[in-house]
């Protein structure tokens, strides 16, 4: 686990707190968990957000006096993982904080939970949607030859299935593999299995 906060005084007392708990090591090199403490989100949190981020590659608990559910969205990108409170951050909260964190667990203030899901709804309906887009980045017609790819059908079946040509089945394909950079059929399956979209 590694500290950062946007004042070294903060990340000093954060350490020395964590440093004194069993169930909590602290690393100077790669860490699973990587907690960051700040008053409030500004710009410079989110620059130290995703400076963390690109270095650890490890979810992160954010621990803020202040939050603009405006930057949820930000955070979340960010790798924020766990969003726990100034106010209530004892020490037990804390590394249940991290714990979840290390389990891949995430965790807001109910507050900040609603707000999320409402971002996150519009985004559906705003952006995605009017593109003719999923969440998972893939547009309705390819999930369904994404689907029948999984079941083992060959070009000719899927094409038969949803009645397209052979030739519109192919380049359904194409485009997908090319836009979201995956190598071929297989690995756009197992992508649209690993975001959940079949």
């Amino acid at each position: 686990m590694a500290v950062r906060a946007t004042d070294p005084l903060t990340a000093h007392g954060l350490a020395s707190s964590l440093g004194a708990r069993p169930e909590v090591v602290l690393a100077p090199g790669p860490a699973d968990v990587v907690v960051v403490a700040t008053d409030q989100v500004s710009a410079e949190t989110v620059a130290l957000l995703r400076a963390t981020a690109a270095e650890y590659g490890s979810p992160q608990v954010l621990v803020t006096g202040s939050l603009n559910p405006t930057d949820l969205l930000t955070i979340v990108e960010c790798r924020v993982a766990v969003v726990l409170p100034r106010a209530t951050a004892t020490g037990d909260r804390l590394v249940g904080a991290i714990e979840d964190a290390a389990a891949g667990r995430g965790a807001l203030p109910s507050d900040l939970l609603g707000d999320m899901l409402r971002q996150v709804g519009a985004l559906q309906r705003e952006v995605l949607a009017p593109h003719g887009l999923s969440p998972s980045g893939l547009a309705a017609r390819e999930l369904d030859v994404l689907r029948l790819l999984a079941d083992g059908c060959d070009t000719l079946e899927v094409a038969v299935r949803l009645s397209y040509s052979e030739r519109t089945v192919k380049n359904i394909v194409h485009t997908m593999i090319t836009r979201l950079n995956l190598r071929n059929r297989s690995h756009a399956v197992a992508y649209a299995i690993r975001t959940g979209a079949i």
